[in-house]
């Protein structure tokens, strides 16, 4: 297909989207005027991000409410419907030449509506990102899933591929900056506000996090701290922006030392101007961070549940700070828009420090930019075989022991998932416990069925490794090891039974500690304390799964331990309080028979095991598509 005339080519770019995400569209846009500066380039926005693009990049903004069209019937609303029809003859008379989709095609609904505004529009050539949806498109950028690229890259790639030209490996901020509407009155209304600089330097702290999702936030106290401590430091002069409801007073009232507030009092333009004239900013994931990105400030972005290789600061005097535990990010990973809202704990964010930032912040006043932090995870162990999208790794009991001695003798932690059938159902329907799954540190297999459809699969796996096997033989190479264990979990007592039957069937071996408790968040902090002073080596946590690896995964960097294991009914089993299976029908792979005998209870649980011999023979290693995409 033709490319449009450079001189006379009407171009129509679609980005329905708050003011972070419209920011990062900016060096598309400039790509294409640069490409193309004769042409005519309309934008299709919502009105509260319009005013932030720059002059000179668009001819024309068109505004639409896409808010009104979250959910199907909202489309019959005879408002809205007049609304989509007025907005379909105004594309329709626009007599675009090609339409620019700058938008994930994350469900199947957004899909359509892309797909009714690229055909409504009229527009011959048709660009977007296509993870399997793209059926309307006829120019696409392969969709590798959230994070695979920078947001900002993603778009430049589509402009690239719109305009004939193979995108590029790389695109560097340097090269393709973000660029916000900052006029001169705006710059004449900041230096008036602002007080007079005091010889230190003028740091910008924004403690909201938009109105998307109040997960990405973090404390005001926490905030507080960090400014205490640059004040402290550097002699820095604290401006507290943002909203009325973005706990900026709160930060302001938990401060010990003066602070400048202009929360509430800024248009876009003018705080764009403001973050302009300071030396760095300090915030959460969220539009008024990427404000301060495209304004050429320093930027230390705090990020938890939100995913920061697709929305980090787009800059190269940027630092990204995260504490990084195995489940972060949750939200807009892979090809889903995953848990928007992060878990209820969000220890992610409780555990960035005030120290920590003050300290990388303190570093992009010297310009020494920190080096970017590694994803979540370790590189996998080869071989590994996906059963419905779950990695399992192919290990023996001795290949465990020699891991765990490597373990323990390096001081790091950990995560093993010992995963069954049963589980592999649950991590399809929930994208918390699936991801945290391909970013354990091991995932072996407990249960037969899993032997059975890595074997189906031309894969076989060497042994079964289960919890109920592994706590009664780790405890025993503990003890001639001198390894210390933490038994986490069960019913109250439980664990003090479990930890007297190993220790009289293990002379020598060291119990640093057991303790009941819950996976709740109120209780976590205490747990971790208890368990770090206790100087264990190895936690066994029966909090039953998932609870228990999502609780271990968002705890595990900051616990003392080298290894930290979900073990489920383990524990009852070693204090005797449920009676495992006889060898015989473990061997048969009739153990979950025999628990069904005993708990009849557990039969609506147990339809999961048909149902999972079904998917791996409809689907094999691939997991749902709703989180890795439909098929390409």
């Amino acid at each position: 297909m033709t490319v449009p005339s450079p001189q006379k080519a009407r171009w129509l770019v679609v980005k329905l989207a708050d003011i972070g995400d419209l920011l990062l569209i900016t060096p598309a846009l400039a790509r294409l005027r640069a490409a193309q500066p004769g042409a005519t380039i309309h934008v299709l926005t919502t009105g509260h991000s319009a005013p932030i693009l720059p002059d000179g990049l668009v001819d024309d903004v068109i505004i639409f409410d896409k808010f009104a069209f979250d959910r199907p019937l909202d489309a019959l609303r005879p408002g809205n419907l007049r609304q989509a029809l007025a907005l379909a003859h105004r594309l329709r008379s626009g007599k675009y030449d090609a339409i620019l989709i700058l938008h994930h095609l994350t469900t199947r609904f957004g899909a359509l509506k892309y797909a009714a505004l690229a055909f409504a529009s009229g527009a011959p050539r048709r660009a977007g990102l296509d993870n399997g949806r793209g059926w309307f498109l006829n120019v696409t950028v392969p969709d590798g899933g959230f994070g695979a690229r920078h947001e900002a890259a993603c778009w430049l790639s589509v402009v690239d591929m719109a305009l004939g030209r193979n995108p590029a490996a790389l695109y560097s901020p340097q090269e393709h900056p973000l660029q916000a509407r900052i006029t001169d009155a705006d710059r004449a209304w900041a230096a008036a506000r602002l007080p007079a600089p005091e010889g230190g330097p003028r740091i910008a702290v924004h403690t909201g996090s938009g109105g998307y999702s109040l997960a990405r936030r973090w404390a005001p106290e926490s905030f507080a701290r960090a400014a205490d401590l640059l004040w402290a430091e550097n002699g820095a002069q604290i401006v507290v922006v943002g909203g009325p409801d973005d706990q900026g007073e709160a930060a302001l009232a938990a401060m010990r030392n003066p602070a400048f507030s202009l929360i509430g009092q800024t248009t876009l333009g003018q705080l764009g101007a403001v973050l302009e004239a300071c030396d760095a900013f300090i915030g959460a994931d969220s539009g008024v961070m990427h404000l301060a990105a495209a304004a050429g400030t320093r930027v230390a972005a705090l990020f938890g549940p939100s995913n920061a290789d697709a929305w980090g600061p787009w800059s190269a005097r940027a630092a990204v700070i995260r504490s990084a535990p195995p489940c972060s990010p949750c939200s807009y990973i892979m090809g889903t828009v995953g848990q928007r809202d992060g878990c209820p704990a969000r220890t992610c964010m409780r555990m960035i420090t005030p120290e920590r930032v003050a300290a990388a912040v303190t570093s992009l006043l010297h310009d020494n930019i920190p080096a970017k932090e590694s994803p979540p995870g370790r590189p996998p162990r080869p071989g590994r075989v996906r059963i419905l999208g779950i990695p399992l790794d192919p290990i023996t009991w001795d290949d465990l022991r020699v891991l765990l001695a490597t373990w323990i003798a390096a001081g790091s932690p950990h995560q093993i998932c010992t995963v069954n059938p049963e589980f592999v159902m649950v991590a399809q329907r929930d994208v918390h416990f699936y991801t945290l799954l391909q970013r354990a540190d091991l995932c072996a297999a407990d249960g037969q069925g899993l032997l059975w459809a890595a074997r189906r699969l031309g894969s076989p796996l060497p042994a079964r490794i289960t919890g109920s096997d592994g706590v009664p033989l780790i405890a025993r190479w503990a003890a001639e090891q001198g390894w210390r264990l933490f038994l986490l979990g069960a019913a109250e007592g439980v664990a003090a039974q479990a930890a007297d039957v190993l220790m009289r069937e293990n002379p020598g071996l060291q119990i640093a500690g057991v303790y009941s408790g819950s996976p709740s968040p109120e209780e976590e902090d205490g747990i971790v304390a208890r368990i770090n002073d206790s100087r264990a080596d190895i936690l066994f946590v029966a909090y039953g799964a998932p609870n228990q690896d999502k609780w271990i995964a968002r705890n595990l960097p900051r616990l003392h331990v080298s290894m930290a294991m979900g073990v489920g009914g383990s524990l009852d089993f070693v204090a005797g309080v449920q009676k495992r299976a006889p060898v015989s029908w473990q061997r048969l792979g009739l153990e979950w028979l025999y628990r069904l005998i005993r708990e009849p209870w557990r039969w609506k649980r147990m339809t999961r095991l048909p149902r999972f011999v079904l998917a791996v023979l409809r689907h094999g290693g691939r997991g749902p598509a709703s989180f890795e995409g439909p098929p390409r």
